[in-house]
């Protein structure tokens, strides 16, 4: 509402216009007129007063039809309306209520009641105007929470699908950046590290599945904390197998430095596992295969279920390193051991013949990583 209120007199008697104009005007009230209905309506629209004292009686439009007029329009807000009528308890003070008059005031109009009813309609207005500010506020909050809720929604299903494969800070890292541009398919340098435990087929063979179960929920579990730590990415695992690159999605510096000391901790951690196994009479024991090269890297499947890959030799010849490595071992490649060579202690095992792959390859065994 105005400061001051603007109060809109629509009066076709001349003299009656003037006595209210000057009564309200003493009251700091900003005063608009017009002197027939017709003006009167359009006046309203035009300035939307907060207030409007409306004679019933008119030429050209009456004041009951000007208020059902008002009363129509959506578009304007609400406007209290005193109907001023020269017929008290008459038919017209009826007719005026019914057509959405909010108040009365019959002529001649006594100065106090034109006051105070004034000052009543004003307050209903402010009123009014405070409840509909704090709706369209309450509204517009509402607005901004369910956009948060759906924002949160869409974030989380994203961090979901991309923990599948993805560290849990590398996932949270790519949905802070709202780009997935990274899933699709390109080519690039990369680490590749296979391993599985040996001896894992004969024990699902004559374990029983709880059994089995309990002992790849242990390995898991060790595993992927490893897995995390050294934010690798997860391609796959199956059964006791499993595949992680390093240097994609995210590149880093130095991907067969992390590959090579998160094997060596894998194994650390594995035998740790295996004497724990042991005690329950199961032989098991633990491989690793690393290799370095490019691949060909995106997501593949179908709607609802998609996985992020690396096809490339290199990923065949990690998996062939880890296939020919003994209890224990982690066998590296050439351009591996090449990238590491200051930070590591190997045993040369010479060119190996891998199946699948055309030419023998030279292979080195990880001892250790130097401190």
């Amino acid at each position: 509402m105005r400061t001051p209120p603007l109060i809109l007199i629509v009066d076709d008697n001349a003299a009656n216009l003037e006595i209210l104009q000057a009564r309200l005007a003493a009251h700091n009230y900003g005063i608009i007129t017009a002197t027939d209905g017709e003006a009167g309506l359009a006046m309203a629209r035009e300035e939307q007063p907060d207030l409007i004292l409306l004679d019933i009686m008119m030429p050209k439009m009456d004041g009951i039809e000007v208020c059902r007029h008002i009363r129509s329009d959506p578009i304007l807000p609400f406007m209290p309306i005193i109907m001023v009528t020269a017929k008290a308890g008459s038919k017209d003070i009826v007719a005026g209520l019914e057509a959405g008059g909010d108040e009365y005031l019959t002529k001649p109009v006594d100065h106090a009641a034109l006051v105070a009813r004034v000052k009543s309609m004003l307050r209903i207005k402010e009123l009014h105007d405070t409840v509909r500010e704090q709706a369209a506020q309450l509204a517009g909050w509402n607005r901004s929470l369910e956009e948060r809720v759906a924002d949160q929604l869409t974030q989380l299903e994203r961090v979901g699908r991309l923990r599948r494969f993805l560290s849990p800070q590398v996932a949270e890292l790519v949905v802070s950046s709202k780009d997935e541009g990274f899933l699709e398919t390109h080519r690039r340098d990369i680490t590749v590290l296979f391993c599985d435990l040996r001896g894992f087929t004969a024990f699902s063979e004559t374990g029983e599945p709880e059994e089995v179960m309990g002992v790849l929920r242990e390995y898991h579990g060790a595993m992927g904390s490893l897995i995390f730590q050294y934010e690798g990415t997860l391609e796959r695992f199956t059964g006791d197998g499993l595949m992680v690159f390093f240097n994609d999605p995210i590149p880093c510096t130095d991907p067969e430095a992390r590959a090579v000391k998160m094997a060596v901790a894998m194994r650390e951690y594995v035998r740790e596992l295996s004497g724990k196994w042991r005690k329950r009479d199961h032989r098991l024991d633990f491989g690793v295969g690393i290799a370095q090269g490019y691949a060909t890297l995106g997501k593949i499947g179908f709607e609802g279920r998609f996985d992020y890959a690396a096809i490339g030799t290199v990923t065949n010849l990690a998996s062939r390193l880890c296939d020919k490595a003994q209890g224990g071992q982690v066998l590296i490649s050439q351009r591996v051991y090449g990238a590491v060579e200051e930070l590591v202690d190997v045993e040369p095992l010479g060119e190996l013949a891998l199946k699948g792959l055309h030419r023998p390859v030279n292979v080195y065994n990880l001892v250790r990583v130097k401190e």
